[in-house]
Parts: structure tokens; sequence; C-alpha cells
């Protein structure tokens, strides 16, 4: 992961400003992706969260209701840090019984009906309302700075950088995924294991990595907290196998491998975005294009004529989800595209592997676009603040938008994914 992606509005000054000061700085409302019907088995339910991860707030409703946290769906997952809005589904439940509830941090808001399951990504999008404080310019001039940003990300788009939150608190999440990638075990357990970080590891995880990288296994494996299973579990298979770290990688749960070689796809997309910056709105001969309406992609073969589309926000040029999916980029976009993957040296094998844990490839719009946007200065009892309004596309990052807006990347960690 780059240690510093550039912004597209890097000719205007940041604001400034820190999200999260209390949960209320930070409200998010899912929208979506179709209205329930109002008839069927499965009660939908709309609920408001605070200071609660979605698996916490579901765990909590579940024991409530004597079911298990599985037989309840729901359609994305929302950060603890806010006051955040979501609907959930569940089945056979009278809706008087959801209605009733009673529960710390959590309320339900409307009850309807439908006919099937509300499942991951039935989420057409969030509607966001955040509070910048601690503001590094004068109120007045913080609002029209912001304007000013905020004007130049509707029209040319949001770079669609994933968040340093994908890369784990050792920022190594991506090195694991490559390592997968690679069926590399040694250096994949070196990652995993070792590489003690005195800013991101708790005194005893500090201690464990660096008895790790020591040689001293027996030992590293009496430090590492309980909780971090996977870890211990690698570790005895390494001990078992007598120092054969092949052994330990057999262990490791194959969903968080396959959230390292999402992290690599991810870092790698983040390479080629920068390398584009600060042209995201312009089309090259030889790029494929996403279709924002239905998601589909389409060569581009005469970029000037394609140009006016991408001007209303129809389209947009792509970048790489790595995979045995992923159509390669030619002429000038390919130029530009291909040397940062082909410096990886993967091949059939590799992709094949990347396959079997879950990524098969793809390609992702280099941008986004805010939509419904609105700035506000204000003042309340903790001073000053910066009001920003705005819906985004599922899957796209809010702090990425914030980001731009403060200047400041650290903005970014702040927007968990459970």
């Amino acid at each position: 992961m780059p240690d510093s992606l550039p912004f597209l509005t890097a000719d205007l000054p940041g604001v400034g400003g820190v999200i999260k000061t209390r949960p209320e700085d930070f409200f998010v409302e899912e929208l979506p992706l179709y209205e329930p019907s109002g008839s069927g088995t499965h009660v939908y339910a709309q609920i408001e969260k605070q200071g609660l991860g979605t698996r916490e707030a579901l765990d909590r409703i579940a024991r409530a209701l004597g079911i298990l946290r599985r037989d309840i769906g729901s359609a994305g997952l929302k950060d603890a840090h806010a006051v955040a809005r979501q609907w959930i589904s569940i089945e056979h439940v009278p809706p008087e019984r959801l209605e009733q509830l009673s529960l710390a941090e959590v309320r339900v808001l409307q009850t309807t009906r439908h006919t099937n399951k509300l499942k991951p990504g039935h989420l057409r999008g969030n509607r966001f309302v955040v509070r910048l404080r601690k503001l590094a310019l004068p109120p007045e001039e913080t609002l029209v700075t912001a304007e000013k940003v905020l004007s130049i990300l509707t029209r040319l788009g949001v770079p669609n950088y994933f968040g340093p939150q994908r890369f784990g608190n050792h920022r190594n999440n991506h090195l694991l995924g490559r390592a997968l990638a690679r069926n590399d075990a040694d250096t994949f357990m070196d990652e995993f294991l070792g590489r003690p970080n005195a800013q991101a590891d708790s005194a005893a995880v500090l201690q464990a990595r660096s008895l790790y990288e020591e040689g001293h296994y027996e030992e590293a494996l009496h430090h590492w907290p309980g909780q971090f299973a996977d870890h211990r579990r690698a570790l005895r298979a390494i001990i078992a196998g007598k120092g054969k770290k092949k052994r330990g990688l057999f262990t490791v749960d194959k969903h968080l491998q396959g959230l390292f070689i999402s992290a690599y796809q991810s870092d790698l997309f983040n390479r080629v975005l920068a390398a584009r910056m600060p042209d995201v709105d312009r089309l090259l001969l030889g790029d494929m294009a996403y279709k924002h309406d239905n998601g589909a992609c389409f060569r581009v073969e005469q970029p000037e004529a394609e140009q006016p589309r991408c001007d209303r926000f129809e389209i947009s040029p792509t970048g790489p989800l790595l995979g045995q999916r992923t159509t390669r980029l030619v002429g000038p976009a390919g130029e530009i595209e291909n040397p940062i993957l082909d410096a990886e040296g993967l091949g059939e094998s590799e992709a094949g592997h990347m396959k079997r844990l879950g990524a098969r490839g793809g390609r992702r719009p280099l941008r986004f676009q805010p939509r419904n946007t609105g700035l506000a200065a204000g003042q309340d009892d903790l001073g000053p603040y910066l009001e920003l309004r705005f819906e985004l596309d599922a899957g796209c990052y809010a702090t990425t938008l914030l980001s731009e807006i403060t200047k400041d990347r650290s903005t970014e960690t702040a927007e968990s994914q459970e």
C-alpha cells in the first residue's frame, strides 16, 4: 500500500478536523436495494444503534428473541463509533415482538414484511451526516474551502481508493495476501506471526512476535493472547512440524485467507489508481469503462466519442481487481496499468490459487460520485463544526471523501469494516 495516496484536490488546502468526537458526529443510514412488499413470512425491521458494531447489535437482538444470530438477515456492516440506521430481517417472528424489544444502544424504529431474507449486498447505498471538529481554518474560510473541494468531487468524482482499514492494524494484510497468492508459507508466517510493531501491538503481542522472530516458538506461543486463535493454532502446528511453516499455513481460517487476498487486490488497485491520478474522469484508448447504471464493462475504442458520457458520470474508467477474470487493458491505458500488474510476476498457478480463496477478479471504477450533498457551519456545546451531508453507493468509503476535504489520510482509519 503506497505510503501517501495522491489527492484529487491537492491544489486546495485542507480544513483539518477530526470525526467521531462523539458517536452522534457520524450518522449513517442504509438506502435499501428494494422496498419491502409489506407481505410475506420475513419481518423487516429498521433499527438504530449507537456505540455498537452490527454483529454485536445482532447478537443482542438474537439473545432477546431466543434465536440464533445467523437467523437474522442484514445487508451491511456499520461502524460501532456512530449512530447507524439499518434494516434487518427475521422469519416467523411477530412484528410485535421486535417492536417491544427494549435493548441498550439498540431500538426498533419501524417494521414491515417481505417475501425473502435480507442478505449481504441488498444495499443501494448509504446516507451520511458527518460533523468535523477541531478545524484548522476559521469557520468562514472552512466553509468556502470545503465548498470548492466538494464541488470538484461532485463533478469529477472521488478517487475510489480502498481505505486503510482493508490493510489491518499492521498495514500488512496485502503482504499476507501476496504471500498466499504465491503459496509462500515462509513469508506468510513471518508476516503473520512476526514483524513486531510497537505502535500496533499490545505488550503481550509485541513480545510474542519478537520471540517468534528469534525462533523461540514455544515461548512465543505462551505469550500469544487467547483471542488470537488463528495465530496460536498456526504456531502449534509449526512446533509440531519441527519448524515447518507450511504446517502452520494449513491451519489458518480460509475466510481470513480470503480477506488477505482481497487486501492484496485492493493494494494493486490503489497503486493503479494513484498512477492514473488526477485524471480519474478521463477515458483512454484501451480502457475498460464501467457503466454506472448496471455495473457492466466495455472496451473503450473511441475515447473521444465516449468522453461526454464520462463527463455526465454515466461511465467511468476502471482499475483491476486482480484474478482470472480480470480483463487486461491495451493501448495507452494498458501502458499505465500493465507494468504495475506485470511486476507482480503472477502466472496461471497463482491466479488459480487466488480463485480458490475467493478472488476471481474483475474491474472497479476509479471514481465514485457523491449525491445530494450539503454543507453547513455551526456551533454547539463542543464548539464550532463543519457538517457534511451526502449519499454514496454501496461499497464507497465516506472517509475517502472526507480526507479530500481535511487533507488528512488518518481520517480514513476511523471508518471501520467490522
